[in-house]
């Protein structure tokens, strides 16, 4: 049994429609993954609502979809308001919290559709909002093995591992690598030194078939934006690499990047890879792209 992965929104901070970011595409985060006909969505930014609509058209009786959060920044809960399904007294979707007892996603959830926000309140909702939990950081669903591990992201953010047999995949986006690297220092002068992420996020991403990752930022845009809570993409594939990773698709793509600068950014992403004597697959994810994992 295949799991397959759906790329609904691949930006980070802030959609970007135009013409420059038509072909990795502006939406902001939201992956589907589906195993074995249970579907998992993972965040719910602005592409949420092109998945929605997608929902409706695959003749499904009901719908049925179990819901994780990185995070509540605004970029990755935006699009929830919008997710038509969740209108139908058919839908059931299960919103996982990293604990029992902490119901932050939730009320993030509610508290931005309050009148303030949203012309339409929580309450309005026709669909069933159902609690999920993580307990010692695992979750079962059918069969799916899903694991969490918190990462350093102002606010608090979360990857999540989702196994299946022998498959893996790995969601790991807004997270700052860089403040955990070993030798931190020597790492932000020496592009070229290859960086050693901490035990626990290198076993967490260990063997995956797909590890997507934030990538926001080249190494001279991040000595900028130290503290902002995303990775240098160097980082990221060395990370992978390190980790035996065999897929990687670079996320979370920077609003002031256009199609063609990700394009040089997945080159030189490549290039590292390839001067590690890896034979990583390294793409970057854009909307509307299906991946197969066997």
């Amino acid at each position: 049994m295949s799991l397959f992965v759906r790329f609904w929104g691949t930006r980070g901070s802030i959609p970007t429609p135009g013409s420059k970011t038509r072909r990795y595409g502006g939406n902001t985060s939201c992956v589907e993954v589906n195993a074995g006909g249970q579907l998992f969505i993972l965040d719910a930014g602005t592409g949420l609502r092109e998945l929605g609509h997608d929902l409706l058209t695959r003749n499904l009786d009901t719908v049925e979809a179990h819901l994780f959060f990185s995070h509540t920044h605004w970029d990755h809960i935006q699009g929830f308001p919008f997710f038509i399904p969740a209108y139908r007294p058919t839908t059931q979707i299960h919103v996982y919290e990293i604990a029992r007892h902490d119901e932050r996603f939730t009320r993030l959830l509610l508290g931005q559709m309050r009148s303030e926000y949203f012309p339409v309140s929580f309450s309005d909702l026709g669909g069933h909002i159902l609690p999920g939990y993580f307990e010692n950081d695992c979750a079962k669903v059918d069969g799916v093995v899903l694991r969490c591990l918190e990462q350093t992201h102002p606010g608090r953010s979360f990857a999540y591992r989702l196994e299946q047999d022998t498959r893996s995949i790995v969601y790991a986006t807004d997270s700052e690598l860089d403040l955990m690297l070993e030798n931190k220092e020597q790492t932000l002068k020496d592009f070229d030194v290859l960086r050693v992420s901490p035990r626990a996020i290198t076993d967490f991403v260990r063997d995956a078939d797909l590890l997507i990752a934030d990538a926001q930022y080249t190494d001279v845009e991040y000595a900028k934006k130290i503290g902002w809570g995303h990775s240098r993409v160097s980082t990221v594939v060395d990370l992978a690499v390190r980790a035996n990773v065999k897929r990687l698709a670079l996320f979370h793509h920077d609003p002031l990047h256009s199609d063609d600068q990700i394009d040089s950014i997945v080159d030189a992403a490549r290039q590292r890879a390839a001067l590690r004597g890896s034979n990583l697959d390294v793409f970057a994810a854009r909307e509307d792209l299906v991946l197969k994992i066997p």
